[in-house]
């Protein structure tokens, strides 16, 4: 019923900068909390960000802190990552996930089983 869709992965070179989407459909309302991953081939995935509902409530993994930031948009049911000051260490398929908010400043926590998940989007940053 609920579809999530990233966009915007690529080829970037360490030190630019790129913005993921992850936008969902599927359903005409939608009062998500939100929340960002990656993932490497051979280890476990990695919480990146999470966004409560109302926006009010960020998190970071300690490893993007000052350099990605996690935004949304209400009209069109979407998450951005906008990730600055890539890393070659930023590598990594990124997945979008949701889940129906608990509240409006409810924040997932980095190990939530979200019961929604995108495809994925592959981030090459190159050295």
């Amino acid at each position: 019923q609920v579809q999530l869709v990233e966009s915007g992965g690529g080829l970037v070179q360490a030190g630019g900068s790129l913005r993921l989407s992850c936008a969902a459909s599927g359903r005409a309302f939608f009062s998500f909390a939100w929340g960002w991953f990656r993932q490497v081939p051979g280890k476990e995935r990695e919480f990146v960000s999470a966004i409560s509902w109302d926006g009010t409530n960020t998190a970071y993994a300690d490893s993007v802190k000052g350099r990605f930031t996690i935004s949304r948009a209400d009209a069109k049911n979407t998450v951005y990552l906008q990730m600055s000051s890539t890393k070659p260490e930023d590598t990594a398929v990124y997945y979008c996930a949701a889940d129906q908010t608990r509240a409006p400043t409810w924040i997932p926590s980095s190990d939530y089983d979200y019961d929604y998940w995108g495809q994925g989007t592959q981030v090459t940053v190159s050295s």
